[in-house]
């Protein structure tokens, strides 16, 4: 249900849609996420929670919000989250409350999550529309990883490792409407763009 027109902004409408990016690591999908969230006039970022150390380049609220373990499973037993996940041994959830208000307020939301969590989402949430981002190839993957130029070469054989079976895991999962492949960054962003528009306006007739 919209909240009560008295409470609505001018820019609020009804056709609020939940959209969730995933990728392994180094394909692009936070890169065509935020593309999509500054190129939809009514799109906002899902901020995840997760216990992963805070470096000096994120900013907490704005790239994370940064819980201790602790804080992480008290809100976890509370409910708190619409999804949950482990990932390279860190939890990662998105909090189901500031969702459910911009979905109210007919926005289109977006989560960049992993397999786990999109499973999730998908179950609690049907009318999800969920995309995956995947490489070109193997060997493309791991000379972006090596390029990130972050890790050691042991870490990123580490971190190729854990793409190749999320990739098998998206596809096995059947969480996901669309697969794309990031062979050109603009080219990606323009299907993913096209997805989400012509989603929308479909769900918008049929409503």
């Amino acid at each position: 249900m919209p909240p009560d027109s008295t409470h609505r902004l001018p820019s609020d409408t009804d056709n609020g849609m939940l959209l969730v990016v995933s990728g392994p690591s180094g394909v692009g999908k936070t890169t065509i996420a935020r593309t999509i969230e500054r190129r939809l006039q009514d799109a906002t970022f899902s901020v995840s929670a997760t216990t992963r150390a805070q470096t000096d380049a994120d900013v907490d609220g704005v790239d994370y919000a940064f819980l201790t373990d602790g804080q992480f499973r008290a809100r976890l037993e509370a409910g708190d989250f619409l999804e949950h996940a482990t990932y390279a041994g860190k939890h990662y959830g998105t909090l189901a409350e500031p969702v459910r208000g911009q979905l109210e307020r007919g926005r289109v939301v977006i989560l960049d999550i992993e397999v786990q969590g999109a499973t999730q989402v998908k179950r609690a949430m049907p009318d999800a529309l969920t995309l995956y981002i995947l490489p070109p190839s193997d060997e493309e993957l791991l000379r972006r990883l090596r390029n990130r130029d972050r890790d050691t070469e042991e870490a990123i054989q580490h971190r190729f490792d854990l793409a190749q079976s999320e990739i098998a895991e998206a596809r096995e999962s059947g969480a996901y409407d669309y697969f794309i492949t990031n062979d050109d960054l603009e080219r990606a962003i323009i299907e993913a763009m096209t997805i989400v528009q012509r989603e929308r306006e479909v769900r918008t007739r049929s409503a």
